[in-house]
């Protein structure tokens, strides 16, 4: 019998209410409305006995982990490589912060340089699997250019919604895989809400991952993947930046999987890290009410979000974790950037590292023990925001082509 992995796909669940639905091309609650995030339900008797026998035999990317991926055998995969990005031991960063044990998970070594190729890559999946031949999504930058990539390997059509304040080199990448770049001028919110509505009315699929139940799915590899290679190790603490609350959702449902599955025996606590100028989720985290609404100002634009669709989830995952959240101001963020690159040897974007400057404060407010260990998840490559990377970086030095110069400048 031909495997497919849509076998272990029971169901879709709200996550207000609870009420189930079949596993098709539908987005949220009937019941709950917009607020209704749906999240895909599976048969973890099959797919871990499944996953357990054959998992040594794969590749190492996101895909090994297939039984717990939405995706159809049927069709094929994109070519590119995604996911089972390194981990790395920074024992000079970790000192600097004042933690035993410091790791880094380098996102940015993605085909597009960030952490949401793994939404993306499902996303093109479904899109094909349902019968599209565009795909369309809304972005400040990182899901955008993802997007992009994906749909070029696939061959699908992409179109992009991005906020007049999205970077320019993500434009340039979005540009440069073919994408049909509408920028909008206005906030991100408002380019999600215009999404939403060209799909609506030219029939495209909406990748955007605030709604869509697969995309999280494609997420939640980072925590698969991070209880494997980590499984001797693992960290006290798993640290990741927060925007619409799908990555920190994500990584958290594939970390519990996999404890529930037996391949590590606890899972690790979230620290979520907002931006001080996009903090809803933790205000909302902290004051155990709904969401409220807010303007962003913070140059981590790939967190820039004022109106998540995915925090419930988000905080679901950080409390049944017995995690916590803070926040991190945008000069603490270029410190981050600095640090990351000069101790670590990684070079993130603003948001990428904003998890950095969120464990360093979490250490001096005690959240955090000095003798714990921590995995922080680096999500997106630093050439993704270079005049962001310029204020971190200092200036060069000018000299004349010969030494008497270059020793008056030393």
């Amino acid at each position: 019998m031909k495997f497919s992995p849509l076998q272990y796909v029971t169901s879709l669940k709200c996550l207000i209410c609870g009420k189930e639905y079949t596993a098709d091309n539908r987005f949220t609650c009937e019941t709950c409305g917009i607020q209704g995030i749906l999240d895909v339900q599976y048969d973890y008797d099959k797919a871990g006995s499944h996953l357990t026998s054959h998992i040594s035999h794969r590749v190492f990317d996101h895909w090994r982990y297939r039984e717990l991926l939405p995706i159809s055998h049927d069709i094929p995969l994109p070519h590119l490589h995604i996911g089972w990005t390194p981990i790395y031991d920074v024992p000079r960063l970790a000192k600097h912060i004042g933690i035993t044990k410091l790791y880094l998970k380098d996102d940015g070594r993605n085909p597009t340089n960030s952490f949401k190729d793994r939404a993306s890559s499902v996303g093109v999946m479904k899109a094909i699997e349902f019968g599209f031949k565009e795909i369309a999504c809304a972005s400040t930058g990182n899901a955008a250019s993802s997007l992009a990539g994906l749909s070029a390997a696939v061959g699908l059509k992409s179109f992009i919604f991005v906020p007049k304040r999205a970077p320019e080199p993500k434009l340039t990448q979005l540009l440069i895989f073919g994408a049909t770049v509408l920028r909008v001028q206005g906030t991100y919110e408002q380019a999600f809400d215009l999404c939403g509505e060209a799909c609506q009315k030219f029939g495209w699929y909406n990748r955007s991952s605030g709604i869509n139940p697969y995309l999280v799915e494609g997420k939640k590899t980072a925590g698969l993947e991070i209880a494997e290679q980590m499984s001797k190790n693992l960290p006290d603490w798993v640290v990741v930046s927060v925007g619409d609350g799908c990555t920190i959702g994500g990584i958290g449902k594939g970390l519990q999987e996999m404890k529930k599955l037996g391949f590590i025996d606890r899972v690790p606590r979230l620290l979520g890290v907002q931006a001080e100028g996009a903090k809803p989720i933790y205000d909302a985290f902290y004051s155990c009410n709904d969401l409220i609404p807010t303007e962003t100002n913070t140059l981590a634009d790939s967190i820039a979000v004022g109106t998540p669709r995915n925090w419930r989830r988000a905080i679901k995952m950080v409390k049944e974790s017995f995690g916590e959240m803070i926040t991190v101001n945008d000069e603490e963020i270029l410190e981050a950037m600095r640090v990351t690159a000069r101790l670590g040897g990684v070079f993130g974007e603003p948001a990428g590292v904003t998890g950095v400057a969120g464990l360093q404060k979490a250490i001096q407010k005690g959240i955090v023990k000095p003798n714990e260990s921590a995995l922080v998840v680096i999500t997106g490559n630093g050439l993704k925001d270079i005049q962001s990377a310029k204020k971190a970086a200092g200036e060069v030095i000018d000299v004349e082509p010969d030494l008497k110069s270059v020793e008056e400048k030393m």
